[in-house]
């Protein structure tokens, strides 16, 4: 097995709500936006928690790498852009109990991490209180969250990952990997 080098983990951020779907991730009126970049600012821009607005500003959102949310998430279209917003908003892993089949491929597409956990595990990460950081070891295929408030101890558990979507992912991308195999 190789070794991976890259780093993966930051800042979390909770989500609590399932079945957020791709027009919430990004509004389909940014689809014919040219560039990733042009997608930045609208991560999540639709998202409704507990039926209030999700803050965009907050720093929290500003600083996560990390999206922590409930079952089915990625559900809706099956459009690409709703990774880019991810990837170009320097978010590197999302953990959720499930996600939409299409939507998982292309996060591993593009070299992100999609971490399914069973709610046991969903649970206990959104009951931990204080900031959480979150830290993946792809090659032990091991999560570690630990919290701001030092009553709480850090949490580790291992996820199922298939060889070849870890390989992906460890490459960067499903481009990254063509250009290191072929």
């Amino acid at each position: 097995m190789n070794t991976v080098t890259k780093t993966f983990g930051g800042p979390a951020i909770l989500l609590d709500r399932n079945d957020i779907n791709t027009d919430e991730i990004i509004p389909a009126k940014y689809l014919t936006e040219i560039t990733k970049m042009a997608l930045k600012p609208h991560l999540l821009e639709d998202l409704l928690l507990d039926g209030q607005p999700f803050n965009l500003q907050s720093p929290a959102m500003q600083q996560a790498r990390v999206v922590i949310t409930r079952a089915n998430f990625g559900c809706g279209s099956s459009r690409e852009h709703a990774v880019w917003v991810f990837e170009v908003n320097n978010i590197n892993i999302v953990i959720a109990e499930s996600f939409a089949r299409i939507f998982r491929q292309n996060m591993f597409n593009c070299g992100i991490l999609a971490i399914e956990l069973p709610p046991v595990d969903i649970e206990h990460l959104f009951a931990m209180k204080g900031a959480l950081t979150v830290a993946v070891d792809l090659d032990t295929t091991t999560m570690t969250a630990s919290s701001s408030d030092p009553q709480q101890a850090p949490f580790s558990c291992p996820f199922q990952m298939n060889p070849f979507d870890r390989d992906l992912v460890a490459a960067g991308g499903w481009l990254a990997y063509a250009d290191k195999k072929f």
